[in-house]
Formats: structure tokens, C-alpha cells, sequence
């Protein structure tokens, strides 16, 4: 009974995490750094505390058995970030983050073809839900959408396509490799994605240590990086990806709510009831499998 909550709450646990990484950007940028700079800095120390980890949890070697998956689970980590935060030049903030939460369907599609099978009743009832909810949640009814140019919806939708293909590229077992020794390939591949198309010159010219953007490259390399890749790899192979894509819309609630702690914005009564109703839609499947297992229990 136990097993059947822990690994959706790991999954929620690292989604949750992920949502916590836009406002800690926000900050940076707030203190005179650019996005791509923050970006470097959240997969360098990401990268830094992997390695930390692998070496005090592990007495063997670093193994590259099954490392394929692992070069597209990182590879797709950074270029998420990359192409979102691209996104962003194009788009309002509210509706990069909506078009990014259509990783939830996507996420659903790719496992359904992947198994070859169409998604459950419940899957099915859960995503309408929830993109019901996604766009008050994210402000997005006073938006102009009329003059987003088509790069934009181009840019927002391949940042949500790369998020779902992490996850799916992350939930393949790969066996006889400990949990760090994933999380250490998937952050050096993350890693190397953004000294190639972000700011690498910050590590060496100063602005990572002598001028502050440490804090915040530590931060994010904590909830952007570490959290949500060791946890995902945990739990999404047990879940599955249509599941774990569910949960994971959980990434926009916490995302408002946490701008609004740290950043002081305000949040209107309509964002609360789209937020509820993503909380209600999340929760559907999780609520609905416990009475399934109380029925049997009975039926026992």
C-alpha cells in the first residue's frame, strides 16, 4: 500500500521542485544576471553536486553500461531549458508557461504510442481537467494572443515536446547503474548542452563566484537539476509516463504560488479556481486507485 503512494508523491515531490525554478531565475535576473547566465550556473553546480554525491555513495567505478537513454535524458534536460527560455523572447510569461504545461497530453501521447495502446478512462478524464485549469491558472485570459508571432507557439510547444521527451528518456530502466551514477551522466550531458548555446564564460570571468551568481546557480542546480532528475529516476519507471506526466502538473501550481511568496506578484480569484481545478485533476487518478485497492480489500 505503502509503494502505491510513495512513487506518484516522488513524482509530485519532483515536478514540485521544477516549479520552484522560474521565480529563483526571476531573482537572478532581479540582481543583474541574465537567464542564460542563471542556466549555466543551475548545470555547472548541478553537475558539481552529482559528482559530490556519486563519489560519497558509491565505492565502484562510474559504469557507461545502458548510457544512451542517459545522453538523451541530459542532452533534453538542458535544450528544455534552452528553448523555453528562448520562448520567452517571443512570448508573454503567462503563456510560455501554458504552452509548456501541454507536456501533460504530449507526455500521455508518447506513452500511449510507445505501448501502443490508448490512455485509460481516467488519464483521459484527468488531462481534460486539467487543461481546463491551466489557463486561468496562468493568467492567460487577459492575454492578447493576437499578435504572438509564430516563432513564439513554435518555441513554447518544442520546450514542452523536449520536457516530455525527458521524461520518457528518464523512466528507462537502466540496469546494474545506481541511482547518482544516472544522475551524474544525465547532469554532465545537461551540463555540456549549456556551455554550448548558454554563457560558459561565466565560470571562468569572475561573475560566477565574485559577483554573487553562485547563490542562485546552487539553488537551481538543487530544485532544477538534482532533486527532480534523481527522484524522477526513482519513480517514473514504476509510475509510467502518462501517470507521471499528470502529476507533474502539479510544476504550475507551485510555480504561482511560489512567485508570489518570493516575488511579492499577485495572484487574481480566477488563477486560485485554475489552480484548484489542476489540483483536482491531478488528483483524480491517485483518488480514484485508492478506492479501487479499498474495493478489493473488500472483495478480499
Amino acid at each position: 500500500m505503502m509503494k502505491t503512494y510513495l512513487y506518484p508523491l516522488l513524482v509530485i515531490i519532483a515536478a514540485s521542485s521544477y516549479g520552484v525554478v522560474s521565480t529563483i531565475i526571476k531573482l537572478a535576473m532581479n540582481s543583474g544576471f541574465s537567464a542564460a547566465e542563471a542556466v549555466t550556473s543551475q548545470f555547472f553546480f548541478g553537475f558539481c553536486i552529482a559528482v559530490c554525491l556519486f563519489i560519497l555513495t558509491n565505492r565502484t567505478k562510474l559504469s557507461f553500461k545502458g548510457i544512451k537513454p542517459l545522453i538523451f535524458a541530459g542532452v533534453l534536460t538542458g535544450l528544455t531549458n534552452i528553448v523555453y527560455g528562448h520562448s520567452l523572447n517571443y512570448l508573454p510569461a503567462s503563456l510560455a508557461v501554458v504552452l509548456l504545461f501541454q507536456f501533460t497530453w504530449i507526455g500521455v501521447v508518447i506513452s500511449c504510442l510507445s505501448k501502443r495502446q490508448f490512455p485509460s478512462r481516467i488519464e483521459s478524464i484527468s488531462l481534460l481537467i486539467l487543461i481546463i485549469g491551466t489557463i486561468p491558472a496562468a493568467g492567460l485570459i487577459d492575454v492578447d494572443v493576437s499578435q504572438i508571432p509564430l516563432q513564439g507557439w513554435f518555441w513554447g510547444l518544442a520546450a514542452a515536446l523536449c520536457y516530455s521527451l525527458f521524461l520518457f528518456a528518464n523512466g528507462r530502466a537502466t540496469t546494474n547503474m545506481t541511482t547518482t551514477n544516472r544522475l551524474v551522466l544525465v547532469s554532465f550531458f545537461a551540463f555540456m548542452m549549456s556551455v554550448a548555446f548558454q554563457s560558459p564564460e561565466v565560470i571562468w570571468n569572475g561573475t560566477l563566484f565574485n559577483e554573487g551568481l553562485w547563490v542562485y546557480g546552487l539553488l537551481l542546480g538543487l530544485f532544477g537539476m538534482i532533486i527532480p532528475v534523481f527522484l524522477f529516476t526513482i519513480a517514473v519507471p514504476k509510475v509510467g509516463l502518462g501517470m507521471s506526466s499528470i502529476l507533474s502538473s502539479i510544476e504550475l501550481p507551485i510555480a504561482v504560488m511560489v512567485s508570489v511568496i518570493l516575488l511579492s506578484e499577485t495572484v487574481s480569484t480566477l488563477q486560485i479556481v485554475g489552480i484548484v481545478i489542476i489540483i483536482l485533476g491531478m488528483s483524480l487518478p491517485i483518488l480514484l486507485n485508492r478506492n479501487r485497492l479499498s474495493a478489493k480489500k473488500k472483495i478480499a
